[in-house]
Parts: structure tokens; sequence; C-alpha cells
């Protein structure tokens, strides 16, 4: 009786806590949609890692940074990303099936879900991690609006190291502020997401290249549909 007891009260504590931590998780994130973040889980490993190496970043609103470059990581990243709740479910389902089938736990991330990530999270592929990170994606779906989450993206992604935001990019590749961007540029910056550790937007490989020129169609079909409106 006393071992069922103990059980229960434990059971019962272990539910309080793990209340207190969803909740807690809840308040920074609808706080998040009033107060721009001054750092990122991603920003901040990177400044342990190189402590010689300052940040560069420069937040600026949505409206300040280039209908084209908005366009440009939708095309790229998530081209339902005006329509879903913060992840894809058929793509969770398939990147999560090849991974019990022995392949590499891939992305297929949301934009919502890189945002996420990136505030939070750490980088990696482990199942434990796209649990969290697809929780949290649909909190910010449900406490922000589609735009905040793009605004917040562009804002805080990585773009080379130690290079996070566009307006930091911008600067850094082609010398001019995001608004400026053209689509051409916006593409180029896209391109180096999936690997911006190692790809250039400014000096770019033939692999960067094909890879602008293919989001550069997406974003004249996208614009034909309207996408930034849909936000």
């Amino acid at each position: 009786m006393a071992a069922t007891t103990l059980i229960g009260q434990l059971r019962r504590r272990l539910l309080q806590l793990l209340a207190g931590v969803v909740v807690l998780i809840l308040s920074v994130v609808l706080l998040l949609r009033f107060i721009n973040p001054p750092t990122t889980a991603f920003m901040a490993s990177y400044t342990l890692a190189h402590p010689d190496r300052p940040v560069q970043q420069e937040w600026v609103a949505l409206e300040a940074i280039s209908p084209s470059m908005r366009l440009a990581v939708i095309a790229s990243e998530d081209q339902r990303f005006p329509h879903h709740w913060g992840v894809d479910v058929s793509a969770i389902q398939q990147a999560v099936s090849e991974y019990y089938e022995g392949g590499d736990l891939r992305g297929a991330s949301t934009i919502t879900q890189q945002t996420a990530k990136n505030l939070f999270l750490w980088n990696g592929r482990s199942l434990v991690r796209k649990v969290m990170e697809a929780g949290l994606a649909l909190s910010l779906e449900t406490l922000w609006s589609k735009s905040r989450v793009l605004e917040v993206y562009l804002n805080i992604a990585e773009f080379g190291p130690g290079i996070y935001g566009v307006e930091a990019a911008s600067l850094a590749y082609f010398g001019v502020p995001a608004r400026q961007l053209s689509p051409n540029q916006a593409a180029r910056l896209a391109a180096v997401l999936p690997n911006p550790k190692v790809l250039n937007a400014a000096n770019a490989s033939p692999y960067v290249l094909n890879r602008a020129s293919w989001i550069r169609q997406q974003m004249v079909r996208l614009k034909a549909q309207n996408y930034l409106q849909a936000l």
C-alpha cells in the first residue's frame, strides 16, 4: 500500500512538473509574439563555440525585407507555408518511416519548425528533437500569426558562419540592406539555407547557382498564385 501511494505521489509530481514546463514554454512563445528574441539557441551555441567571433545580426521588420526575399524562402523551404498548421504531416510520416527502415532521419521541416528549432533547440537529426520541434511549431502557429513566424524566421535563420538574419546576410554578401534585395540575390540567399556553413551566396558554387535558378522559377510560379497575400 505504501509503495502504491508513493508511486501515485511521484506520478502526480511528475505531471505537475510537466504541466509547469508546458505553461512556461507557452508563456515564452506568447511573449515572443510581441518582443523580438534577443538571441536564439543556435546563436548561443555559435557564441560558445567561437567566443572570439561575434554574431552578425540586425533585426528588421518584415516590411523592411524585400518581398522577393520573403517569397524566395517560401519557394525554397516550404511552399505549403500559408496553408499548414506548422507541420507537414505526410512529410513527417515518410521521414519517420524511412528512419525506422534504417535510413537517416531527414529534415521534412516547415518554416515554422525551423523557426522553433533555431529559437529553442539544437542541431541534429534525433527523433526526440523532431518530436519537440513539431510540438513547438504547433504552439507557434497557435499563438503567432503567419507573418510573425516568417518575420522571426528571416531574422534568425543562419546564412553563413556567424551570420544570422537576412539583414546581416544582405550586407555581408551583397552590400545592400534587405529591403533592396533583387529577386536573383534573394534566390541565392535562400539557396544556401540547407547548409549555410558551407555554401556561400556571393561566391556561389554551381550547386548554389542551380538551386537559385530553380528557386527563381518557383518564385515566378508562386507569385502568380499571390502567396504573400495569403499571409
